[in-house]
């Protein structure tokens, strides 16, 4: 689960494959805002959406699109973030994911968002099983015992649980390591 020292700047499609009227893409590390900029000028204000113009490295346009931008650690792997609202054709996303890779981005692993969220503090490891679980949902039940877990309700639980063992524990532990201070 290490992450590197630094890490790479990574992008990956959020949405569903296939054609669609709209595609999120989204790019993540200590470069996502500079490879942004370079591809759609200007970012807007954090938390805010714009329409931008996307183009390759040559100056060639991609596609014209909603541009959001997230300043780590406000953002959902706890790094910079940028995503790309776009149409969601292949010869798009091709488009894109070439001109990604040649400022510098990587394809992102099955599961790396969710992973450096984890590993920068954004989600735990229950977190991340309700976050598993949401995504494969099929029913109301399974998709609000997920959005549970997602937001914490398992991992309060488990603190209280800590808590009251070390409440219980410590005293346990003072006897045997002092059993003649009565």
């Amino acid at each position: 689960m290490r992450m590197p020292a630094t890490p790479e700047t990574i992008y990956a499609r959020a949405s569903g494959a296939g054609r669609a009227g709209v595609a999120v893409f989204r790019i993540s590390g200590p470069r996502a805002f500079s490879i942004a900029e370079a591809m759609s000028g200007l970012l807007p204000d954090p938390k805010r959406a714009a329409l931008r113009p996307i183009r390759e490295k040559s100056g060639a346009l991609i596609d014209e699109g909603l541009v959001l931008a997230f300043r780590g650690p406000a953002s959902f792997t706890g790094e910079d973030v940028v995503e790309y609202h776009l149409h969601g054709s292949p010869a798009v996303e091709a488009a894109l994911a070439e001109a990604l890779a040649a400022l510098g981005a990587r394809p992102a692993e099955a599961g790396e968002f969710t992973k450096r969220a984890l590993v920068n503090g954004k989600l735990d490891l229950a977190e991340v099983e309700g976050l598993a679980d949401l995504l494969e949902s099929e029913t109301s039940r399974q998709r609000m015992q997920a959005l549970g877990q997602l937001g914490g309700r398992l991992s309060e639980a488990a603190k209280g649980w800590r808590k009251r063992l070390l409440a219980i524990i410590a005293p346990l532990e003072a006897d045997i390591d002092f059993p003649d201070e009565g």
